[in-house]
């Protein structure tokens, strides 16, 4: 009897280790265009059709996930040469509106790298664009000093020269990866 129990038992972790079921009723990402505001004038991301786009949402009071992500941006955007890093545009979206003003995200993103831009709009704006886009996020009131704090999903979007949504990079990706990701769409 104990070698039938140590043979299901190994039978139930190897499914559950292997197995991954596929969720039918999650929608597709739209992605899609939209005009947000930023220190330079409006964004519209039409008016980028020609470059790779990479968006990355987050808000700039954001204490750990989105330094750590917008750094390996950062890193990845040092390591183009010039003539690719023309032939692109990173876009940092901010989901804290309140806070993350114009100048706040001007004052914030070069800190990162010089060419990422930072972009905010209405709420009503930001939730539009995050949900064709598959980011959740939600303000979450603290007793911290920034009275509340905005969990977020973490994931780096690269839209192709035609701003059609192309590949999703999940947190913690490497630079090197980035790099490679931005190369091919840049080779197509």
């Amino acid at each position: 009897m104990p070698l039938l129990a140590l043979v299901l038992l190994l039978v139930t972790l190897s499914a559950v280790l292997w197995w991954q079921p596929e969720d039918r009723n999650e929608p597709a990402l739209s992605g899609g265009d939209f005009v947000l505001s930023t220190a330079q004038g409006a964004l519209n991301l039409q008016h980028l059709r020609g470059k790779v786009v990479i968006l990355y949402f987050g808000y700039t009071w954001c204490p750990d996930v989105c330094p750590t992500s917008l750094a390996l941006l950062g890193m990845a955007l040092h390591k183009l040469e010039p003539q690719e890093l023309s032939a692109i545009q990173s876009v940092f979206i901010s989901v804290d509106p309140e806070r993350d003003t114009v100048e706040r995200l001007a004052e914030y993103t070069p800190y990162f790298h010089p060419a990422l831009l930072g972009a905010t709009g209405t709420p009503q704006q930001i939730n539009d664009i995050a949900r064709r886009y598959g980011v959740a996020y939600a303000r979450e009131q603290s007793d911290s000093i920034t009275d509340y704090t905005v969990d977020h999903s973490s994931l780096t979007f690269l839209l192709d020269r035609t701003g059609k949504l192309h590949e999703v990079l999940p947190h913690g990706t490497s630079p090197d990866r980035i790099v490679a990701a931005i190369r091919q769409l840049l080779a197509q």
